[in-house]
């Protein structure tokens, strides 16, 4: 019997790349746990919380990994313990790709590189059709955290760096979970090639605001909450993902006043910090 734990973290938007297929993104320190174990046996057990997380995705993710035989010939179960809200654009399904990715490979595939096993998550969301692009900007900061500005086409990543550790990410999460017409967006490619195009030069705060106010207007978000929080300290502030949760980064004297322009809308919010530690994996 074999045992592995791998931990990813989420991430938030910078710029979207649905549009142009390029992308730019943060990590957040909320973290998704997978735990594989495998005995004699056969067949795939996935435990989850969340029942509506993909098992399609799962089940996808570790055939990229684990050949054919070995999955013939093992028992292998599955624990997925996550903080971070599936369906809100907080690259949940990326963190759970990413870490199922690494957990099996530990076991099975030690040598694999980094980008080996992203890639793996990344056609795993194509495949499962989870993810339009398969979100190699979503992936890379999941799994190297820091700042990541991607081109998702070419599976490259144009910058990477470690983001300051005195900020935090205070993300709105709307009780009306209605989402905008994704192929809107395509309409705004000029907007959001601008905005990739100040992140590649680390201009992240401004591409990550032309970036929200581009998606607020194309996705059913308020543009003005954007406005709004920016007034009140945020350095960048932009719908995550496709929606509909509201990401806000600002230093930490500005928390209270970034969440009374959040909480005058109806739902929840989560504050966590921003993450620059690269996925973990070790042997239970």
């Amino acid at each position: 019997m074999t045992k592995a734990k791998a931990t990813v973290h989420g991430a938030v938007s910078l710029v979207n790349a649905i549009a142009t297929q390029k992308g730019a993104t943060l990590g957040i320190e909320l973290e998704v746990n997978a735990i594989i174990e495998t005995s004699p046996g056969k067949g795939i057990n996935i435990q989850s919380e969340n029942k509506n997380l993909s098992s399609r995705l799962i089940n996808k993710t570790i055939e990229k990994i684990i050949s054919k035989k070995d999955i013939d010939e093992n028992k292998i179960d599955i624990t997925l313990e996550s903080q971070i809200p599936t369906g809100y654009g907080l690259k949940s399904s990326s963190a759970i790709s990413s870490a199922v990715a690494l957990a099996c490979s530990k076991i099975f595939k030690p040598k694999l590189t980094d980008k080996q096993i992203l890639l793996a998550g990344v056609e795993a969301s194509i495949e499962s059709k989870v993810s339009i692009t398969g979100a190699y900007d979503d992936a890379c900061s999941c799994y190297y955290g820091g700042f990541n500005v991607t081109d998702n086409l070419k599976k490259n990543r144009i910058v990477s760096e470690k983001a300051p550790v005195n900020l935090i990410a205070v993300i709105f999460i709307p009780k009306n979970r209605k989402r905008g017409n994704l192929k809107n967006l395509k309409i705004l490619s000029a907007v959001f090639e601008n905005a990739w195009e100040l992140a590649k030069k680390t201009d992240y705060w401004n591409a990550m605001n032309v970036n929200g106010l581009a998606t607020a207007a194309t996705l059913n978000s308020d543009p003005k909450i954007i406005i709004d929080v920016l007034e009140k300290g945020a350095l960048g502030a932009s719908v995550s993902g496709n929606g509909p949760s509201i990401a806000a980064i600002t230093k930490k004297e500005n928390e209270s006043n970034i969440k009374k322009v959040f909480s005058a809308l109806e739902g929840s919010i989560i504050v966590s910090k921003i993450n620059n530690k690269k996925a973990e994996v070790h042997e239970l």
